[in-house]
């Protein structure tokens, strides 16, 4: 059985998706462009991957909350859990 992942840090689970994204982009761009020395790509890239896993883990869970409103064969409207599959 594989093991679990490490616990992402805290300064790292503070962050709402929205602001973890725009790290993870901001450490894309870093290292596409290439200016980075080697020891920092290495550091930022293990930043970025806890980010990603961040905002994964974001999207896992907005997607449990989302309900789809519905109308029974009786006219009566109910809730299900969303299901994007």
């Amino acid at each position: 059985m594989p093991a679990s992942p490490a616990p992402l840090p805290a300064d790292i689970t503070s962050l709402s998706f929205e602001a973890a994204l725009k790290e993870l982009e901001g450490i894309v761009r870093q290292l596409e462009d290439g200016r980075v020395d080697l020891e920092a790509s290495i550091d930022i890239y293990g930043r970025g991957a806890l980010l990603k896993r961040h905002c994964e883990a974001k999207l896992a869970q907005a997607k449990a909350k989302i309900e789809a409103i519905v109308t029974g064969p009786d006219g009566e409207i109910a809730t299900r859990a969303f299901d994007a599959g």
